[in-house]
């Protein structure tokens, strides 16, 4: 199925300007910040290395990244995100590359991460399953995958950009259908259930959310 890049493009160009007044896109509250910071620790190295956000979005996650330590490259389709992204990490005095560009196949060459972070961003994609054979083929040996999903929809839904097309995980993806299509292309894999912690989302949240974190 042809998807309508362009629409994607400017669905996303245009929720740009409001995508931070959601808790979890903006962490403008303390705890909710706090509460992201500590799951990265928890998820990446601890020894700092290249770090690729893939549908970086404004960069909050970046940002707490580079506060790790990381060297972080940013890439989103579209570029009122990647703008946004390159104010806030100026804007906290730390370093961070940004690409506008398809998070699924970043244009980044052959380059290779010790951490790849996408949150919210498999079932955007037209075709996850080659955006996870490029991530896990960027990784370094035992570099670590990063997702964070869930699944929002009970149902059936409509593409959510008008025009677009149906994609394959339209309403989200469930842990066990990502599970089952990254397996094969790390060595160790764990899903953390991230449904019980209202302060991740700033409110409670009675959906499938989930990180699932791999190594290669």
């Amino acid at each position: 199925m042809q998807h309508d890049t362009s629409s994607i493009q400017t669905f996303w160009n245009t929720a740009a300007a409001e995508f931070d007044a959601e808790a979890d896109h903006g962490l403008r509250d303390p705890a909710t910040r706090a509460a992201w910071a500590r799951r990265l620790a928890s998820w990446a190295p601890s020894t700092p290395g290249d770090a690729l956000d893939a549908g970086c979005g404004t960069g909050s996650l970046s940002l707490l990244l580079a506060e790790l330590g990381h060297r972080v490259t940013g890439v989103d389709l579209a570029p009122a995100m990647v703008r946004l992204a390159e104010a806030k990490l100026s804007a906290a005095g730390l370093p961070g590359r940004f690409l506008a560009g398809d998070a699924g196949r970043p244009p980044l060459g052959d380059e290779s991460f010790d951490v790849v972070l996408a949150r919210h961003v498999v079932w955007t994609l037209p075709d996850p399953a080659a955006a996870l054979r490029d991530w896990t083929g960027r990784l370094r040996a035992g570099g670590t995958l990063i997702l964070v999903e869930g699944r929002w929809a009970a149902g059936p839904v409509t593409p959510y950009v008008d025009g677009a097309g149906r994609l394959p995980w339209d309403g989200g993806v469930r842990a066990a259908d990502l599970v089952d299509a990254v397996r094969p292309l790390v060595t160790e894999l764990r899903v953390e259930d991230l449904s019980g912690e209202p302060e991740l989302w700033g409110r409670a949240v009675d959906d499938e959310r989930y990180a699932l974190v791999a190594t290669v």
